[in-house]
């Protein structure tokens, strides 16, 4: 007997039909099902009369779900209290991240965060660059951060997403192949970051390497002005595809004629003594990028 199994039997009980619980309790129905018919082939016992009407308990069936109710009830009070001991009641999370990965990726993890545990509160920190993010956990600023793979040695990393570089043309553009060609992508005018960005220096790097040599006809500071300059036929782009997120219809994207890609990370200082409520933060951050 599994306590899954007694929950779904109060959830069916409750709801009154194997559909219904299923939806509350976010599961397929068929699932339901073979739950409950494990536990009734445990037990050796009907607990659900199945019908047009939906499940109906038993006698014998309204008997064990007063000690199901009951089991459920203690198991739930069990889990608090362990829970309530790790610290996991209260506390914060510092969080310090550049502008795309707090745009793009943190909220939906923030948002699950929040339901597991809503007393915990998340200071959320934005930073021009992956650098300034780390100084902020050196500085004891941030408790967590978010940086490009590989760094150094002070950290503690996992890699949480694969981020790559694309070229970013008009809505007019019609490759010749299947594949963007660098003579195709650089006849068009080049609207990218400044050539300063530590964003960018792979990207001017990896050019050069295959004989490119990238010059950029404007220069423009903000990702979304240069994502919009695109749409209205003005050239090309080449940007991380997290930072020219959300991509209008006017743009069309490709990757790039020889790949190219950044790993991110999320970060804390080794060895440091981080409150229960960081793990917490990371459990939910693993699940979501690493399943």
């Amino acid at each position: 007997m599994k306590l899954s199994q007694l929950r779904i039997l109060v959830a069916v009980a409750e709801q009154g039909s194997f559909s219904e619980a299923a939806l509350h309790l976010e599961m397929s129905q068929s699932a339901v099902s073979h739950a409950i018919a494990a536990l009734e082939n445990f037990l050796g016992v009907v607990l659900f009369s199945r019908g047009r009407h939906g499940a109906r308990l038993t006698p014998v069936g309204e008997a064990i779900l007063v000690h199901a109710r009951e089991i459920v009830v203690r198991a739930d009070a069990i889990a608090q209290a362990a829970e309530d001991a790790r610290g996991l009641k209260r506390g914060q999370v510092r969080v310090a991240s550049f502008r795309s990965v707090a745009t793009n990726l943190l909220p939906s993890v923030i948002a699950q965060f929040h339901q597991q545990h809503p007393s915990i509160t998340i200071s959320l920190s934005e930073h021009d660059n992956y650098p300034h993010v780390e100084q902020s956990l050196r500085e004891g600023q941030s408790d967590v951060g978010f940086t490009f793979m590989p760094t150094t040695e002070e950290f503690e990393v996992w890699r949480v997403f694969q981020d790559e570089f694309i070229a970013l043309l008009p809505s007019s553009f019609q490759p010749a192949g299947p594949q963007l060609t660098w003579a195709e992508l650089l006849q068009h005018p080049l609207i990218m970051p400044p050539r300063d960005y530590l964003m960018m220096r792979p990207v001017y790097d990896h050019a050069k390497t295959l004989g490119h040599s990238l010059k950029a006809d404007y220069e423009v500071e903000t990702d979304a002005t240069i994502v919009s300059l695109v749409a209205e036929g003005l050239g090309a782009a080449i940007l991380p595809r997290l930072a020219a997120e959300p991509i209008p219809a006017g743009v069309k994207t490709y990757s790039l004629p020889t790949p190219l890609e950044r790993l991110i990370g999320v970060v804390t200082l080794a060895n440091a003594l981080l409150p229960p409520s960081v793990y917490a933060f990371l459990d939910v951050l693993k699940k979501q990028y690493q399943s």
